[in-house]
């Protein structure tokens, strides 16, 4: 990692994979104004670094999310244009990493709750340890999501499931987070990181303007119609398919072998 030991949030690229982890263990990576920037300058970052392919988010510590830090909560409120900002900060980080070009992979151990689920389901895959359960606990302390929980945990698993996790603020554990579709594998505690990065090390052998445009696609598609979507994806697939990439995949394909992506 480069970052500071005691930064909130660390950074790091190891093998074409750009890492973020949450470095706030004693806080149970509860996430503040400083995370939220770090989690933002460590994506620009990265979107700026030909070297990066993917990144992967992952936590320090037995916990990876247990929400937004409440005792800056309590701070920010007593004034409605600093709360207004607070929550305007978090949504466009987090909007952030959906529209971001790289393919965003999340590695989710122990507790991921609230806030922190709102971050994971920003992330565009997710590993989750056996023992990690997830839930959206605001209904317990008279809170209301506001980094796009109401919005991304509908879409994902459904209104019925999605009202029923945000009223009753009940946990799930790993298996039936799999089976709501909140995450897409559910592998070992001690496996969790090494299946996260071999994940993330197979993107980067990829073409990576199919994966962004992949992303582009699936992310922007859900805001229109099918029609539209459609329409758009016509569009960007015809430049795609024109790419030099794309090129020499089907160069590598014709003579049997491995492509090299630039």
């Amino acid at each position: 990692m480069t970052s500071a030991t005691e930064a909130p949030v660390q950074t790091g690229i190891q093998d074409g994979i750009g890492i973020v982890a949450l470095n706030r263990p004693d806080r149970f990576n509860c996430l503040s104004s400083a995370v939220i920037a770090g989690l933002d300058e460590a994506l620009a970052r990265f979107e700026d670094d030909r070297k990066v392919r993917s990144v992967l988010l992952l936590a320090r510590g037995k916990h990876f999310c247990t929400g937004a830090d409440l005792d800056e909560v309590l701070d920010v409120r007593r004034e409605r244009g600093r709360l207004g900002a607070f929550i305007t900060d978090g949504q466009r980080v987090l909007r952030r990493f959906e529209l971001s070009p790289l393919p965003i992979v999340a590695a989710v151990n122990g507790l991921c709750l609230a806030g922190g689920l709102e971050l994971m389901m920003a992330c565009d895959v997710v590993f989750a340890g056996q023992s990690a359960q997830v839930g959206c606990q605001h209904a317990r302390y008279g809170l209301v999501p506001g980094w796009g929980g109401t919005q991304r945990l509908a879409r994902i698993v459904g209104s019925r499931r999605a009202l029923d996790l945000m009223f009753s603020g009940r946990w799930l554990k790993a298996d039936e987070a799999l089976a709501w579709g909140l995450v897409n594998n559910v592998v070992d505690d001690g496996a969790l990181v090494r299946e996260a990065e071999a994940y993330c090390a197979d993107l980067a052998k990829k073409n990576p303007d199919g994966l962004a445009a992949m992303k582009q696609l699936c992310r922007n598609g859900l805001d229109g119609s099918l029609q539209e979507g459609l329409d758009m994806e016509r569009s960007v697939v015809v430049d795609a398919l024109m790419s030099e990439n794309v090129s020499e995949g089907l160069a590598a394909f014709r003579g049997r072998r491995k492509p090299l992506f630039r």
